[in-house]
């Protein structure tokens, strides 16, 4: 290994030029001709790879040039070397002719450009394209890491606001049923009591009362159960028959809903993005698909979970699903990634919407006959 180095008189910060050749003429050539370009060059030549990586180890450099032929080694290894470093260096090949071809299969490697040896003529401007393009590369490295990062953060954000929200859906659902539920019975009792021993005006008024306290008591149950439906605990299938039947005793439709496993061994948030994309599913079809059958498919198969919810509804366009304000779906789609999965919306078989859930899961034992439940 030969180093030499270079200054010009102006002073700047020199280039850090690594130069992979054999001859150590053909390398003081190339040198020579960036001074008499008033380079500022800091230069070193190398042979082999033990020397190549030693190099890249110890300094960070500007540039490599490499011959394209070499006793053990070819440009198309140096340039794998110097791109395993994981730094983005201009790389330009400087070579006896090796035609055209491999001149093209040089540049198609990712070497910024191909010279003659001889003929050092167009090697300053093709080192400050080089230099050029390595920056801008960088530039599109770093904005990426950057918005990867970003997104990141964001993925972590939502997550971190998904879980919040499931935590206090159920603690508000706990102090409903704890709190609300306990107060509520209580004053029933007391109204009963009045009604069964106060005189007639108060009786009657106590009755009435009970009537409206019912109706508090539904609402208070209802929300408890919207927030957080106790049927959860009992298993995810249950939980989707349950919400497919408020579903149905809400707008009348007719609805379908086929399984080929009871129970379905899925818990956590994995549970959770199974409910929760029914729950939009039914919620978005309610408001916006005037339909009048509805198919809800769940199927486990090959360690694989698909959910999908078909209506025959006036269905679902692009640029729906590109609204700014679509953020019910963009929320599933957020969720299913978090466990691996993925959310579709596309037109149905019957015209209408189709959403399709899919997730990884553990292997299930199917029934020999898929089970199916008519809401």
């Amino acid at each position: 290994m030969i180093e030499a180095a270079f200054q010009s008189a102006s002073g700047p910060s020199p280039l850090r030029l690594l130069v992979v050749d054999e001859s150590e003429l053909d390398f003081e050539l190339l040198v020579a001709t960036l001074e008499r370009e008033r380079f500022a060059v800091s230069a070193r030549r190398v042979s082999d790879r033990a020397g190549l990586r030693r190099a890249l180890a110890d300094t960070p450099w500007d540039v490599v040039i490499s011959d394209y032929r070499l006793a053990d080694f070819s440009a198309g290894e140096v340039l794998a070397i110097v791109r395993a470093e994981e730094r983005v260096l201009p790389f330009i090949v400087v070579s006896e002719s090796i035609g055209e071809e491999n001149a093209a299969a040089a540049i198609r490697d990712g070497a910024d450009d191909y010279l003659v040896k001889g003929r050092l003529a167009r090697l300053a401007p093709a080192l400050l394209n080089a230099l050029s393009a390595a920056q801008q590369r960088r530039a599109r490295l770093e904005n990426a890491r950057a918005l990867a990062d970003s997104e990141r953060r964001l993925h972590e954000l939502l997550a971190h606001r998904d879980a919040v929200v499931e935590e206090t859906r159920a603690a508000l659902a706990r102090e409903i049923h704890d709190e609300i539920g306990g107060t509520l019975s209580a004053l029933h009792f007391d109204l009963a009591w009045i009604a069964r021993n106060g005189d007639a005006r108060s009786a009657n008024r106590a009755s009435l009362a009970m009537d409206t306290l019912a109706r508090v008591m539904q609402c208070a149950q209802r929300i408890q159960r919207d927030l957080r439906p106790p049927v959860l605990d009992d298993g995810l299938i249950e939980a989707l028959r349950w919400q497919i039947d408020e579903f149905r005793r809400r707008t009348g439709l007719h609805v379908e809903f086929d399984s080929n496993v009871d129970p379905l061994p899925l818990t956590g948030e994995a549970a959770m993005t199974v409910f929760r994309t029914l729950q939009e599913s039914l919620t978005n079809i309610a408001k916006h698909a005037r339909a009048s059958l509805v198919c809800v498919d769940l199927v486990v198969r090959d360690g694989q979970l698909s959910l999908e919810i078909a209506d025959d509804g006036v269905g679902i366009g692009s640029q729906d699903l590109g609204k700014p304000a679509s953020f019910g779906l963009r929320g599933l789609a957020e969720r299913a990634r978090r466990v691996e999965g993925w959310i579709d919306v596309a037109p149905g078989a019957r015209g209408g919407t189709c959403v399709l859930l899919s997730m990884p899961m553990p292997a299930v034992q199917a029934p020999a006959a898929p089970i199916a439940i008519e809401a």
